[in-house]
């Protein structure tokens, strides 16, 4: 307690140089700097002093008034590390207002802005089963903004809270090379509402990922039924050199490959077993199962048909693609792309009766 009184004393006693114009911060930082390293010194007679972090701070504060060339001269217990430490601390707490997320005058480009913010999170809202590499797509061929996938999904994590039951399965990359002219046919099953099962034939473009067509057979199949579903599909349309299929012995009847041999095309077997091998279209009937049929209810053959058409224009007009850097097919085809949308004025087209819901020019 006296030691504090002491202090105070000589705090008063440099009240009076305070009226003095120049080096008053100076002076008066100085005097109390050397006053408290006495009050640490006669702490203990026998062994070095310990610094509080009270010390440590009021000695601190006060070398921040002091002249640099009177610190050496004032530093009769503090030793260099001590300095450094403090002006250490100093720095990092500068660089961390500067670069902390709370900051007001963080430095760096700016983020998007409101308006993309906005076309994002409404583009997931509607559309809850696409990815981020394919949102970012879309939002690219649609407004003509070159976006990164990983800032859609810094937006989506901060601003989109997804509903209960709309999350999906990510989108995943396509595997394989593209070789022209080439197709890819194969057949999967659907269930209807009353559980019939109705076989379907697909016929893609492996090149432009453009489908074909669908066929739909609701008997059991065999060559007749498999070569009419094919025939239906390629009609008008200019046939490619091969045609590449699985090992399904639905592909090895003889009316099969007595068509292939009339039409003039050579077909192309994959490896059995390894569904890698035929990948294109193996994907195209995973995602027609995930994005569309597993949505929908199918009632007969004919419902199916015009469904499955309704799928085939999206899919060709409208869904960009990752393995064909953001286009969509028909772009890849050949035809011209859209016009550009504008952030502050823009539209909704609808597709497959709103399952899938794209931005256009207003």
């Amino acid at each position: 307690m006296i030691h504090l009184l002491i202090l105070a004393v000589h705090l008063l006693a440099t009240v009076a140089k305070l009226v003095r114009p120049g080096g008053v911060r100076a002076v008066v930082a100085e005097s109390l700097v050397l006053k408290h390293q006495l009050l640490i010194s006669s702490r203990a007679a026998r062994r070095a002093p310990n610094l509080n972090s009270f010390d440590r701070f009021l000695l601190g504060l006060g070398s921040l008034f002091v002249p640099p060339s009177r610190i050496p001269k004032l530093a009769v217990i503090l030793k260099p590390r001590t300095l450094l430490r403090f002006h250490a601390a100093l720095k990092k707490r500068k660089y961390r207002r500067l670069f902390s997320s709370g900051g007001h005058q963080r430095p760096g480009p700016k983020g998007p802005s409101k308006e993309l913010i906005d076309a994002i999170v409404e583009f997931k809202r509607r559309n809850p089963r696409v990815g981020c590499p394919r949102i970012a797509q879309e939002i690219t061929h649609a407004f003509g903004i070159d976006i990164d996938k990983d800032i859609v999904r810094r937006v989506l994590a901060k601003r989109y809270r997804p509903e209960a039951g709309t999350d999906g399965p990510s989108w995943l990359s396509f595997m394989g090379h593209m070789k022209d002219s080439l197709w890819s046919v194969d057949l999967f099953r659907c269930e209807s509402i009353l559980l019939r099962s109705h076989w379907v034939l697909v016929v893609m473009d492996v090149f432009t990922r453009r489908i074909i067509g669908f066929g739909v057979e609701r008997a059991d199949l065999c060559g007749v039924s498999i070569c009419r579903m094919f025939n239906q599909i390629i009609a008008g349309k200019s046939l490619p050199r091969y045609l590449s299929s699985d090992n399904d012995p639905l592909f090895r009847f003889h009316r099969w490959l007595a068509n292939l041999r009339i039409l003039e095309v050579e077909e192309i077997k994959s490896a059995p077993y390894v569904p890698v091998s035929h990948p294109f279209v193996e994907r195209l009937i995973g995602t027609i199962r995930r994005e569309f049929l597993d949505q929908v209810m199918i009632w007969n053959a004919i419902d199916l048909e015009r469904k499955l058409e309704e799928f085939r224009i999206y899919y060709n007009e409208s869904r960009v693609h990752q393995s064909l850097t953001g286009s969509t097919p028909g772009e890849r085809s050949g035809k011209p792309p859209p016009a550009h949308a504008v952030l502050d004025h823009y539209g909704w087209r609808l597709h497959c009766g709103g399952l899938f819901q794209m931005p256009i020019a207003a």
